[in-house]
């Protein structure tokens, strides 16, 4: 009986408790058995167990095994794992797939956490992520080069010139060049071939990084890691070479209102075409905005001073809005945040907006009080002020959040309903505290 046979039979027979015990006290131990065994038994014994039980160990698989280990489980136990499990894991899983098998898992997921990982699988243009090859193999420094070998064969990896070692949770640890396994012992342990990495670059680098990396130090591949150092995917050479040119502007033409298909020489009636539909929302909210204006007629026709300062309120609350609107769609571009994370960017924003205000509040109040010589009109804009930047940093951070949790492009839409709910905001509160305090304007 070999070795593995050995590890299955015990596996395969041990108790479920004694299982669940072992699976919830050494996962690391675990995964690394699981790696060795037949997964189509492995799924049989999994199968048996909860998903509390089960996601220490799958965090700690390799994604190439936990991707084969996923399609032999219950597609419902798959499912519940691929919603629990962290997403950049996830995405690692799903990664190792094809196109349609890849569409397949996505389908049997909620809603949200099927917008959330394509998402995440979705890297913004000109980056790292974009360029990598995700279906690779990782690679142990305790395998032996035999073991090494047999993965290289089944995964028909032609293009790599080293294998790029992994620790027990996944991080970076080191390569081993292809000649040096060619020439090793078949016996011989990675981990003793194994050479520092010379470079390794995160998911969210822009191409220029990338390609800087590749001319200094002469690579043929680079590794891509994320925040937490753990291997996502591998840039080689080629690809890097094949890659078209993307459009680096299309965000900035969809924020006003553009399509991001035109072009400078584009037809006339398409940029029409594309336009209008934009511009008459965009006039609706501007007639929603002098709406307000127009409930404070009265007030506004006894105090002229308003109509001087009222443009005052709205231009810092936009800036404040526009502001924060760039940083959180930034943060979902880049994936340092997902929508799951909402209160958190509200909070941070709404605070922003709140020290801002009262900071810019002092300045205009100090101006206003020196041009008019009103204590009353500096309380009304000093006020206003802080109250209006509070909100325009709430819409700023739950505008694009709210968008993308719809299905829809925050880009299109964000600075239309930014600008709309700032107006709005910065002129209610400006004249509705001029006319609770006119008695003393």
């Amino acid at each position: 009986m070999t070795a593995n046979a050995s590890k299955e039979a015990i596996f395969e027979a041990v108790d479920d408790t004694l299982a669940r015990r072992f699976l919830l006290d050494y996962p690391g131990d675990a995964a690394q058995i699981i790696e060795d065994l037949d997964l189509a038994m492995v799924a049989k014994v999994l199968s048996k167990q909860t998903l509390y039980v089960q996601l220490p160990v799958w965090q700690l698989l390799v994604p190439n095994v936990a991707a084969t280990l996923l399609q032999a489980i219950p597609k419902q136990l798959g499912k519940q794992l691929l919603s629990e499990l962290p997403p950049h894991f996830t995405v690692k899983i799903l990664g190792q797939f094809n196109e349609e098998r890849l569409q397949a898992f996505l389908q049997i997921l909620d809603p949200e956490v099927r917008l959330e990982l394509k998402t995440l699988m979705a890297y913004p243009p000109n980056t790292a992520g974009r360029l990598m090859d995700t279906r690779i193999n990782h690679f142990r420094g305790d395998m032996t080069v035999d073991q090494a070998v047999v993965l290289l064969r089944k995964a028909k990896m032609k293009t790599a010139r080293s294998l790029f070692l992994v620790d027990d949770v996944g991080r970076l640890s080191g390569k081993v060049h292809l000649q040096d396994i060619a020439i090793a012992e078949p016996g011989t342990v990675l981990e003793n071939l194994t050479q520092p990495v010379s470079a390794a670059i995160q998911n969210t680098a822009p191409n220029e990084e990338v390609t800087e990396l590749f001319e200094k130090l002469k690579l043929f591949d680079l590794p891509v890691v994320d925040f937490n150092n753990q291997l996502l995917g591998i840039i080689y050479h080629d690809s890097l070479l094949q890659t078209s040119r993307q459009e680096s502007s299309s965000d900035l033409l969809a924020m006003v209102g553009a399509s991001r298909q035109e072009g400078a020489l584009s037809k006339s009636v398409f940029a029409v075409k594309k336009r209008m539909p934009w511009l008459q929302i965009n006039l609706i909210t501007a007639f929603m905005a002098a709406s307000v204006v127009a409930l404070f007629e009265n007030t506004i026709a006894q105090f002229t001073a308003l109509a001087v300062l009222l443009p005052v309120v709205a231009g810092q609350s936009g800036n404040a809005g526009a502001q924060a609107l760039a940083v959180t769609m930034r943060g979902l571009a880049l994936r340092e945040i997902t929508t799951r994370q909402w209160t958190r960017v509200m909070r941070k924003e709404v605070a922003a907006g709140f020290m801002n205000g009262v900071c810019i509040a002092v300045t205009c109040g100090l101006g206003v009080y020196l041009w008019s010589g009103s204590l009353g009109l500096v309380i009304v804009i000093c006020s206003s002020m802080i109250l209006a930047m509070v909100a325009a940093g709430f819409a700023g951070a739950l505008v694009p959040i709210v968008l993308v949790r719809l299905g829809q492009d925050p880009a299109q839409a964000s600075s239309i309903i930014l600008t709309t709910v700032t107006d709005i905001a910065g002129f209610f509160a400006f004249l509705g505290i001029a006319t609770m305090l006119s008695g003393m304007l």
